[in-house]
């Protein structure tokens, strides 16, 4: 396949189809793997790390396109001051609330037993 720098030359659609055919190449090889065609088995951690590689790039793209985005509203809209406001303000009264509204604890898990288990 092709280095991460020449994936990254290669449009969205272009990525998505070579990961198409990156997936159908690794079932291919799976399949010759299983009934003892397959010469060559380093195809398949081959393909794989295509596979790897070109989600990573799909990824970069996908954060950069956030961040583009996140400046485009920083720049045209309030700052979010408010919102690290009401953040800083619920770490000051000490609230447990994790991510999602989780509460999280602040004691470690107990290894102890109540009783026996047979």
């Amino acid at each position: 396949m092709a280095k991460a720098a020449t994936l990254r030359t290669l449009s969205d659609d272009q990525l998505l189809d070579e990961l198409g055919s990156a997936k159908k190449e690794l079932f291919n090889l799976r399949f010759s793997f299983a009934t003892g065609q397959l010469d060559n088995s380093a195809q398949v951690a081959a393909t794989k790390r295509d596979i790897a590689r070109i989600h990573t790039v799909l990824r970069e793209r996908e954060i950069a396109a956030a961040d583009a985005q996140v400046a485009a509203a920083g720049q045209a809209g309030p700052s979010g001051d408010s919102a690290r406001d009401s953040n800083a303000d619920d770490a000051a009264q000490g609230s447990a609330a994790g991510p999602a509204g989780a509460l999280v604890s602040a004691a470690p898990p107990s290894t102890a037993t109540t009783g026996d288990l047979s």
